[in-house]
């Protein structure tokens, strides 16, 4: 059975990929920047898995770190695909973009560069919605599609978006002009919600702890694309069984939600709960922004309505999306049962 190698095993979205491939089949090597982390992403799979025997010999762990060399040629020995979903994702703006930038760039480069020294040509990029949205004079209610590019030089584009932006060309300039032998597919996912696997699921569903908790008294007007993760993680697994996918991207969005009406969905969900839903006036935002990083990368968004269009992913893996309400509805659901809200 072919083996995959998932590098940053331990991530949301890269345990539900995981999870999948070992219920299709597929051997998986994970890999870790510690290997500390080994047991929790087989205690995260193993209760989900229709079959559960020889779990340690199907999914195996390497460690491997984004800006080192080390141990790639081990990792990717005997491995028949690549899929790279490791990127920091984080919780707050960062004090320095590069923070975010180099890891996100040359973690993509190193790995594109051992596939090619192993010979594994097949290659499944992790990038984001956040690749293609992010740019200024983007059109009220214009539909995206895969020809569009986020303005990574854009003084408006937050750190996030610009490292997914940077990283993503990166690669596929890598491909074009020193790797053509390599077959890439890109996945675009939207904001991503849906159920964890376990506790340990980083800052992928801050958002909707922070609606549950009613952190915020008011919510900005932003237009967010949603997916479930349980889409993502099939995405993924699709396309190495999907050769019409290779050299394309593929977005990835169930539908569009504005932020105040994400919290309608959950305070219908939880009515004993008291979940803030009015929209923050934007002159208010706006005045936050003065003082608070996060906040001034909100203001470009500011009642910008964008819609989504994902049907090459629904073309190619055959995908029939989890409706965004569904996909909050399960994310807020895990917080509240776990008490992580």
């Amino acid at each position: 059975m072919a083996r995959i190698l998932v590098t940053g095993a331990s991530g949301f979205i890269a345990k539900h990929i995981v999870l999948k491939l070992l219920e299709e089949g597929y051997h998986v090597r994970g890999s870790l920047r510690s290997m500390n982390r080994a047991g929790e992403v087989i205690d995260a799979v193993r209760p989900h898995l229709t079959d559960q025997a020889d779990l340690e010999e199907r999914l195996t762990f390497a460690e491997l770190d984004l800006l080192s060399d080390d141990g790639w040629d081990e990792a990717l020995d005997g491995v028949d695909a690549l899929l790279h979903t490791a990127s920091p994702f984080p919780i707050g703006a960062p004090d320095n973009e590069d923070d975010l930038i180099r890891p996100a760039v040359d973690g993509t480069l190193r790995a594109l560069r051992a596939a090619r020294s192993a010979g594994v040509n097949r290659v499944v990029l992790t990038s984001s919605i956040a690749s293609v949205m992010e740019r200024e004079g983007l059109p009220d209610g214009k539909t995206l599609n895969e020809d569009d590019w986020s303005d990574a030089s854009s003084p408006s584009i937050d750190a996030y978006s610009k490292s997914k932006t940077l990283a993503e060309q990166a690669a596929w300039d890598f491909v074009r002009d020193e790797a053509p032998e390599l077959q890439l597919t890109v996945i675009n996912p939207g904001m991503v919600f849906g159920p964890p696997l376990d506790r340990h699921f980083g800052s992928s569903l801050q958002l909707l702890q922070r609606m549950v908790r009613s952190k915020d008294p008011a919510l900005p007007q932003i237009c967010m694309p949603i997916v479930d993760v349980r889409d993502v993680a099939a995405m993924h697994v699709r396309s190495l069984s999907a050769p019409a996918s290779i050299g394309h991207r593929h977005l990835g969005s169930a539908g569009v939600m504005w932020m105040p009406d994400m919290a309608e969905v959950i305070a219908e969900q939880f009515p004993d709960r008291k979940i803030a839903t009015r929209r923050a006036p934007n002159w208010l935002v706006r005045i936050i922004a003065l003082f608070d990083k996060q906040a001034r990368e909100a203001v470009p968004r500011l009642d910008r309505k964008v819609s989504v269009d994902s049907g090459r992913a629904r073309e190619v893996f055959a995908m029939e999306f989890i409706p965004a309400d569904e996909a909050i509805r399960a994310g807020a659901a895990y917080l509240v049962e776990h008490n992580l809200v």
